[in-house]
């Protein structure tokens, strides 16, 4: 039997920039032109903010203050796992080196980026864990600086968990500007902060926009786009957990897609006969935000096999994949396409977004059939190095010279000879690319 779509999206997700390029890109170059006048100008359109933008130490300690003691320990709790998978992560990482032959060394060297610009959303929800997924694993890498930048609300500032957070992760500085005059603020170092080397974190089409724009002058993560999440489940899924999962993800905007992948029709019509009903429990603005993903993007389909539910979940490539069916190892080995992977019903995306450890920063719009997420990777640069004896040189010298001449590349040629002719004086080299 062919693969069925039992709900078929009738809109696709993908991003399209250049409905908002022109504007960011204005805005960047008014911006750099104009340095800090210029994007407090821009802060106080766009954020409706007149408070100081770099927060000072009191102004951090009042924050913090008004944090709950129970969600700080949310908060530490999350940071710690956040921490010690980063730390792992840094551990697979290792500078080395190897001989290639007598007296030639090559090796690599792993070094962190200097400086990092942390980007959190903080407009419709208060993104608390997009603070603790990005600063704590540039400072896990060694970033010597580490700017966090959050939008403020209009007379209040920056939300306190967030604040909360970015402190207790590692921020060197807290940044209160949102949106484009936010990233242009880190990336041309405004405010005395250092420019960025790498920008991180997620936000909302304008942040992409200004990271794309960016990226080349800076490092990026990743340029996302909406949010998205599959579900693949078999016939002994429960099909309230299903529901819920899906209903959980697409409450993250209207263009946020949702997938069931299937192999059990009567479960498919359960999941699609209850999502409206945990929908319309939802609280505004969620419920708004979830109806028109799950109208407009979200799809059903069912699959005869396991082995095509797997194909058709790394066609699609989703941001998370949630597996909930039996012998989860199967999945673990066979799936390839995704930016995180929840196994079992035991787990799920919820986990991933907020506190269980791996980072939440991942690739959206398919673009996991080509990379992972944020990882302390991202955030470090493996370089390499050589140094030889005279003696070693010699072979590699000959090759590098005639391959540079079949190239047409002769001065490097010269650069080759002229060692050769330095360190084995009078001896003859056959230098030419001719047989």
């Amino acid at each position: 039997m062919p693969r069925q779509y039992l709900k078929k999206a009738p809109l696709s997700a993908a991003s399209d920039a250049s409905e908002t390029h022109a504007t960011v890109r204005t805005i960047l170059e008014e911006i750099e032109a104009g340095g800090d006048a210029k994007a407090l100008e821009y802060a106080r359109r766009f954020d409706r903010y007149e408070g100081s933008v770099l927060m000072s130490e009191q102004e951090i300690e009042a924050a913090c203050a008004q944090v709950p003691a129970k969600l700080r320990r949310d908060i530490d709790l999350a940071h710690d796992n956040v921490r010690r998978f980063a730390e792992l992560q840094k551990s697979t990482l290792t500078e080395a080196e190897i001989e290639l032959s007598p007296g030639y060394v090559t090796g690599q060297k792993v070094i962190p980026v200097a400086t990092a610009g942390c980007y959190v959303p903080g407009g419709r929800y208060s993104h608390v864990a997009s603070a603790i997924m990005t600063v704590t694993t540039a400072r896990v890498a060694g970033c010597s600086h580490v700017t966090a930048c959050s939008p403020p609300r209009p007379g209040q500032g920056i939300a306190p968990a967030i604040v909360y957070a970015a402190q207790l992760c590692g921020a060197d500085r807290i940044l209160a500007m949102g949106g484009v005059q936010g990233v242009a603020a880190m990336t041309f170092g405004l405010f005395g902060l250092p420019p960025a080397h790498i920008l991180a974190g997620p936000g909302n089409q304008f942040v992409a926009e200004a990271k794309r724009i960016l990226f080349g002058r800076v490092g990026i993560d990743m340029i996302a786009g909406p949010t998205d999440s599959l579900v693949l489940a078999d016939t002994g899924a429960d099909a309230e957990v299903v529901a819920t999962d899906l209903v959980s993800q697409a409450e993250h905007g209207y263009n946020s897609p949702v997938w069931l992948v299937t192999d059990d029709r009567a479960l498919a019509e359960r999941v699609i006969a209850r999502v409206p009903e945990l929908i319309e429990d939802l609280p505004q603005p969620n419920r708004d935000n979830a109806a028109a993903a799950w109208r407009d993007y979200a799809e059903v389909v069912l699959c005869d096999t396991r082995e095509e539910m797997a194909a058709c979940s790394d066609e699609y490539a989703p941001e998370h994949l949630t597996v909930q069916a039996a012998d989860p190892d199967w999945w673990l080995g066979r799936l390839r396409c995704y930016g995180s992977l929840f196994l079992g019903e035991e787990t799920t995306v919820t986990y991933g977004d907020k506190a269980s450890g791996p980072n939440h920063v991942l690739p959206t719009s398919g673009a996991a059939r080509y990379t992972g997420g944020l990882s302390v990777h991202k955030f470090m640069k493996v370089v390499t190095w050589q140094r030889a004896s005279r003696e070693a040189s010699r072979a590699v010298a000959e090759a590098s010279a005639r391959i540079s001449r079949l190239e047409g590349m002769e001065g490097h040629a010269r650069a080759a000879d002229i060692r050769l002719a330095k360190y084995f004086p009078g001896r003859n080299f056959d230098l030419s690319c001719d047989e």
